[in-house]
């Protein structure tokens, strides 16, 4: 029996996690989740799964809450605010801690998960974006498993030989490219001069995934493969030249491994976030999923593409925040967290997004990778406020 924490179990890796915990139940005991501010969700999670602890990041969202749990006949204890949430992260002991909190609030609670726990799954890429080095060294050190559990860099870790892989040893000459597919979201097909009129809600309607609005217009700008990219660079310690992105529209191919003979090594299932995750959870044994089992024959073809530079100029800024390194990644997530969150109220075009990435990118002044949480933070903030600075150039 593993314990689990799920931190940011409210979302849909949270979903998707505690489902699996629920098809295996002789297997693992829950024993914290965390949310924002969503309480009747967590609440309604925690009367199902019945964890020691729930931490709510929210102080006023938290109101009431200890009430409602003794209501519901539970013995769990409320943790409230920022650094007890990072503290429940930090419980020692724990078997399994899913990091799942999107964007940059889950840097400090993803960081005590991997001095802590046994076993990390990394589903916040913005921790490993914002402060790579900082974050693999600090895995390294306390000698965590660390899982990745975005489709495409479990599919990596899948293809990958047993020795190699995050926090382990480098892939080496073997290895010629990771290849990271990108179902092309929402606008694949799009003509280029309309994007600039694409609506939010357009953006979300992601035609494989159901996802968060945030990480949704992430994948319709192509940013989320960004970051992929620089977060593989980070987890399995490969040159930014040998990492590669193809439009893979079916989503049944999630990532390959090119091998130095010419063999590649592909991990194929049906789009659904169940399958990376019981495969962390479970490490290194197989466990149920839920799952829809593949039917090649029903899918009948499986098409790739590159992608169009002109279409996602964010995969190509991406790209040149790698190429700069040091602290370049943690500018670029910053500016288009707020460039993202600007579009989805109305008040920027689709487009700026991109224009507003390149545009922090280009004006901050280089700065050494963080080497702390709280540089990593700074470096955050600074790259924040430009990035409102420059609204005004783009604002509708």
């Amino acid at each position: 029996m593993k314990t689990i924490t799920v931190l940011g179990a409210t979302g849909s890796i949270g979903d998707s996690t505690l489902d699996v915990v629920a098809r295996n139940p002789e297997r693992f005991q829950v024993y914290a989740l965390s949310a924002h501010r969503n309480v009747d969700k967590l609440l309604a999670l925690a009367v199902r799964h019945r964890p020691e602890v729930v931490a709510i990041t929210d102080p006023q969202a938290a109101a009431g809450v200890a009430a409602r749990l003794r209501a519901a006949g539970l013995g769990t204890r409320l943790a409230v605010g920022a650094d007890e949430v990072v503290a429940v992260a930090s419980t020692p002991g724990v078997d399994c801690v899913m990091a799942a909190i999107v964007g940059a609030a889950g840097l400090a609670p993803t960081l005590a998960a991997a001095r802590h726990a046994r076993s990390l799954m990394l589903a916040n890429k913005e921790a490993i974006v914002m402060a790579g080095r900082l974050f693999i060294e600090t895995c390294r050190q306390s000698k965590v498993a660390l899982l990745p559990i975005d489709s495409e860099h479990n599919a990596l870790f899948q293809c990958l030989p047993p020795r190699h892989g995050p926090s382990g040893q480098a892939p080496g000459e073997a290895v010629r490219r990771l290849i990271l597919t990108a179902s092309g979201g929402p606008f694949r097909t799009t003509p280029i001069e309309a994007l600039d009129a694409v609506t939010p809600d357009e953006a979300c309607a992601h035609p494989k995934w159901s996802m968060g609005r945030k990480i949704s217009v992430d994948s319709a700008t192509m940013m989320n493969k960004g970051l992929e990219l620089i977060e593989a660079h980070y987890l399995f310690d490969m040159p930014a030249a040998r990492l590669d992105v193809l439009i893979h529209p079916q989503s049944i191919v999630h990532s390959l491994v090119e091998y130095l003979d010419g063999s590649v090594l592909a991990q194929l299932g049906n789009p659904d976030m169940r399958v990376p995750i019981a495969h962390a959870l479970g490490f290194p044994d197989r466990i149920a999923s839920g799952a829809t089992l593949l039917d090649l024959a029903a899918i009948g073809r499986l098409e790739f593409a590159a992608p169009e530079e002109a279409r996602f100029p964010c995969l190509r800024i991406a790209r040149q925040a790698l190429a700069a390194g040091d602290g370049a990644p943690c500018v670029l997530n910053a500016a288009n967290e707020v460039g993202v969150a600007q579009f989805l109220c109305g008040r920027i075009r689709f487009g700026d997004i991109a224009r507003i990435n390149q545009s922090v990118l280009e004006a901050l002044p280089r700065s050494d990778a963080p080497g702390s949480l709280e540089e990593a933070v700074d470096l955050d903030q600074r790259a924040r406020r430009l990035a409102t600075q420059q609204l005004e150039r783009f604002s509708s």
